[in-house]
């Protein structure tokens, strides 16, 4: 044991004393140039250094450079320029003169994919035919790096026409193996209008033919984004996937895709081609999605939006700048083409469970078709094609709903209408508006629509057991022959119009339980008002005098009602129109009488004073 802790003691003294009498005989600066000329000569960048190179030799040998950049050829701005670089090298070359390379590592970075950094054609080069067959690509990895480290750096990225996106607190850890292939693990977030995107990928590339081809895998991508407008918990998830990446026509495709998205699952694939005008062909598919949690809608009280809100102007700093309205020519959608396929088994709404929905959509450049958006809802069906158009600032949209044997009740309650009504519902209309929210939809949407309502029930009104206890009330020579006659009206029929919040019901035709009717009003949204004028016939259901039962069954009863949603009052002046009936049938039975007795002086002044 002595004999081996005295040869290790040994060993370490004389590898000490070699790194020492290295550091002191071979300076870093000699290998400026080389380093310079690898570069230029492996990719055709121009490598600069500043200041001069030291040694670090504990705990590991390296040499420290200042202030760096990395310069494409012909680009304005530098790729890579960092305040400082450490290169990890190889002991045992340095004893022949040789600068081996291990590890390079980057701090404080400031990495630019814009382009200003890109590579510049020549001036005077020739420009090939545009059909032109791409040159083969170069075998090996021009950035040959067996182990990379950028720490605490920045990212700018900016498609041609662009805004920058900043890619903030970046740390990349890629490490290169000699069958050609990097493990990458990279994490890093995005701050945009008030809201943090946070990423973190680990996967394998491979990149022998790279940069012109890339292909690999994602093991694992998770995300989370936070910040205003978006729900307390955030929208978090994971997600793996095939990529692959062609550098001379900027195709990229994703394939085999396998995410989460909160609650929410999808799979499927993504593939396009990328530049000026970016070119998109999205086909997903998802078993769940609970949008209600992924945009924090709560319909049966404050949004979680709306409580985040709350919370953060309580506490609220002084206001230093003012942030940028929205416009809809400003929308990523104006400068791409996406052909887009959705297929979603079961989708949460607003409160609404949707089933079995398609969405077949084209985007070209803000001028969106929707060929295809059907499902199911609970028992019945809905279907909304139309187009979107978000190339001015204020967006415009036109759809065209096809709703089949709809339940009513939840679809108010979805858009926090009053759940006064009940049935299902059958309509065919067209609608058009500015911004695709319920504020617009409500005040001020336009459109007409022909509807159609099965076994309609409206609480605390029954049309039916109003008019009978009306009649009741007002006449003795009548009674009915049902206690409590049930208030559903099996069918109603009808137009509407709608016009800034204002829906206009015309033609209104119903049927119920010894009961019909029609008429014709109007529904206030932004008052959550209403004024509906019917005419109501009774079809039988009486007791009592039957010449009165023949004369009701042959007038229409005037019925209104109006006033606030949540307090409707009717007006049913029944007493008047029994009052007329009797009335009526008084004249008809002295008319009788006169015409019997027309000799008679006495019935011929009877006459005179009928006539007046």
């Amino acid at each position: 044991m002595r004999r081996l802790i005295t040869t290790l003691a040994i060993l370490l003294v004389v590898i000490v004393a070699g790194m020492t009498a290295l550091v002191l005989l071979v300076n870093p600066n000699d290998f400026r140039g080389y380093m310079v000329k690898q570069v230029q000569q492996r990719s055709g960048y121009q490598l600069k250094l500043d200041g001069d190179l030291r040694w670090h030799v504990w705990p590991q040998l390296s040499i420290l450079a200042g202030r760096m950049s990395l310069t494409a050829p012909g680009a304005a701005q530098p790729m890579v320029s960092a305040e400082n670089m450490r290169l990890d090298v190889s002991l045992i070359p340095l004893f022949s003169h040789q600068l081996s390379v291990k590890q390079v590592m980057l701090k404080n970075a400031v990495i630019r994919a814009t382009p200003d950094s890109e590579r510049q054609r020549p001036q005077n080069a020739p420009i090939g035919p545009a059909d032109s067959t791409p040159a083969e690509p170069a075998s090996g990895w021009q950035y040959d790096i067996g182990h990379l480290r950028i720490v605490d750096s920045l990212l700018i990225w900016q498609q041609p026409g662009g805004e920058e996106i900043n890619f903030r607190n970046l740390n990349l850890d890629m490490t290169q193996d000699r069958r050609q292939s990097a493990a990458l693990d990279v994490a890093t977030s995005v701050s945009r209008d008030q809201r943090t995107l946070q990423l973190a990928l680990k996967g394998h590339m491979k990149i022998a033919d790279y940069p012109h081809r890339l292909s690999g895998n994602v093991d694992t991508l998770q995300w989370q984004l936070s910040g205003a407008g978006i729900p307390a918990d955030g929208i978090k998830g994971d997600a793996s996937m095939m990529a692959s990446w062609q550098a001379e026509n900027q195709q990229f495709s994703l394939q085999q895709i396998v995410a989460s998205l909160n609650d929410s699952q999808l799979n499927g694939e993504i593939s396009g081609k990328w530049g000026i005008q970016p070119d998109l062909k999205v086909a997903l598919h998802a078993t769940t999605l609970d949008l209600d949690k992924l945009f924090g809608i709560n319909i049966d009280g404050v949004s979680q939006q709306a409580q985040a809100a709350q919370l953060a102007a309580a506490n609220r700093p002084p206001v230093i700048a003012v942030e940028k309205s929205w416009s809809g020519a400003s929308s990523p959608l104006t400068g791409m083409h996406m052909l887009l396929n959705l297929k979603l088994d079961a989708v949460r709404w607003r409160g609404l469970d949707l089933h079995s929905v398609l969405l077949d959509a084209e985007n070209r450049a803000g001028e969106i078709s929707l060929n295809t958006f059907s499902g199911q809802v609970g028992a019945g069906r809905f279907s909304l094609p139309g187009a979107v158009d978000v190339r001015q600032p204020v967006a415009k949209i036109a759809l065209q709903p096809q709703l089949q044997t709809v339940a009513i009740k939840p679809l108010l309650r979805a858009f926090r209408l009053p759940q006064a009504l009940d049935g299902t519902l059958t309509l065919n209309g067209e609608l058009a508006g500015t911004d695709l929210d319920m504020m617009a939809a409500k005040n001020s949407w336009q459109g007409s629509a022909q509807a159609n309502v099965q076994n309609l029930q409206v609480a605390t009104l029954n049309i039916p057991q109003m008019v009978q206890r009306a009649i009741s009330r007002s006449s003795d020579r009548l009674s009915a022959d049902e206690a409590s006659p049930d208030g559903t009206i099996q069918q109603l029929s009808g137009k509407m119009m709608l016009n800034k919040g204002v829906i206009t019901l015309s033609q209104l035709n119903g049927e119920a339980q010894k009961l019909s009717l029609t008429g014709a009003g109007t529904v206030t949204m932004p008052t959550e008002a209403l004024d509906m004028q019917l005419a109501v016939k009774i079809n039988g259901g009486w007791k009592g005098d039957d010449r009165l039962i023949a004369a009701l069954a042959e007038s229409a009863i005037p019925l209104r009602i109006y006033g606030n949603w949540q307090s409707l009052q009717y007006s049913l002046p029944v007493d008047q129109l029994l009052r007329r009936q009797v009335e009526d049938a008084a004249k008809s039975r002295l008319n009788q009488w006169i015409d019997r007795n027309q000799s008679n002086e006495k019935a011929q002044q009877l006459k005179k004073q009928l006539q007046r």
